[in-house]
């Protein structure tokens, strides 16, 4: 039997829906798997249970949200030899997990999972911190990360939506910022800066349509939305247009890219959902490696070179 470990977040927002986790080893036995569920019990626990597991493991499974990957991934590329992991989402957005196809059905998903293709999928990084699948600075951001946990372990989605009314400004920040895109210097003022290896950001399908996760880059997308009413309007044309043909959008496809900030950043970074802190003004993006996710059938052709 191969030896797969699911990497567990209880405080995932629909660990509810879980009954049993027996239904889980019976999945997996089918499939030709002897099982173990390891449980975290704090941040960065899933970071450093994956960095520990046996170099017999044949397939780590990350059961959580987006923030949950983010620790397996990261604990992943500091492994001698990476794992194969494969996402079973459980938060309450799911971007990566929606991207691949998987639906609300827990254990559909799982058996949809292990019924697929193991793919090479990009692992970006800001500075030495790496993200699977997005990296973004702006107003309104930090509700990925500071909605608090009983909000959307109760609500789902709609908490960051009630989160939002609570934090809503009057005045959106502006950056200046100096760029470069393959070394090519640049200049700009924008409020909001999105890095992403992904066809979904925040719950919105298709924000690319031709998006590759095994291209070895990552699409670059800077705005300057000076008010609510320009947000709204960028919102709505996202819904129905790829976000590099709107002229309010400046954008890139790149492996390579910097940016400093001449005043500010006033926000965190978000990266997969996550808060990202950091003291620093200058920030560099690129793809170092990547790593192999066992992924649905019904979107590789979509998402995949090779």
């Amino acid at each position: 039997m191969k030896k797969c470990v699911i990497i567990m977040n209880p405080e995932s927002g629909k660990k509810k829906k879980i009954k049993t986790y027996q239904e889980f080893y019976d999945i997996l036995r089918k499939y030709g798997y002897d099982a173990e569920i390891i449980f975290t019990k704090a941040k960065g626990d899933a970071k450093k249970i994956i960095q520990v597991l046996d170099e017999k493991t044949s397939l780590v499974i990350s059961g959580g949200g987006d923030g949950t990957l983010n620790e397996i991934v990261s604990g992943n590329v500091l492994r001698k030899k990476p794992l194969t992991i494969a996402p079973l989402p459980l938060g309450s957005t799911n971007d990566v997990g929606n991207m691949y196809g998987l639906n609300k059905n827990v254990y559909e998903n799982l058996e949809i999972l292990l019924q697929g293709k193991a793919k090479k999928v990009d692992v970006c990084y800001i500075n030495d911190t790496p993200f699977i699948y997005v990296a973004c600075l702006g107003d309104y951001i930090d509700m990925a990360y500071a909605t608090p946990r009983s909000l959307k372990k109760r609500y789902g989605k709609i908490a960051y939506i009630l989160y939002g009314f609570q934090q809503l400004r009057n005045k959106i920040n502006q950056y200046n910022i100096k760029y470069k895109v393959d070394n090519i210097e640049y200049e700009g003022t924008y409020s909001f800066i999105f890095i992403s290896n992904s066809s979904r950001i925040a719950g919105q399908p298709d924000v690319y349509y031709d998006v590759k996760l095994d291209d070895n880059m990552f699409e670059v997308a800077l705005a300057n939305i000076k008010t609510k009413k320009d947000m709204l309007k960028i919102l709505v044309l996202i819904s129905t247009m790829d976000v590099k043909d709107i002229p309010d959008i400046t954008y890139y496809q790149t492996n390579n890219f910097e940016i400093e900030f001449l005043n500010g950043p006033k926000t965190s970074w978000c990266i997969d959902g996550e808060e990202y802190k950091s003291s620093s003004k200058k920030f560099k993006f690129n793809v170092k490696q990547n790593m192999k996710m066992l992924v649905p059938e019904e979107n590789i052709k979509k998402l995949f070179d090779e």
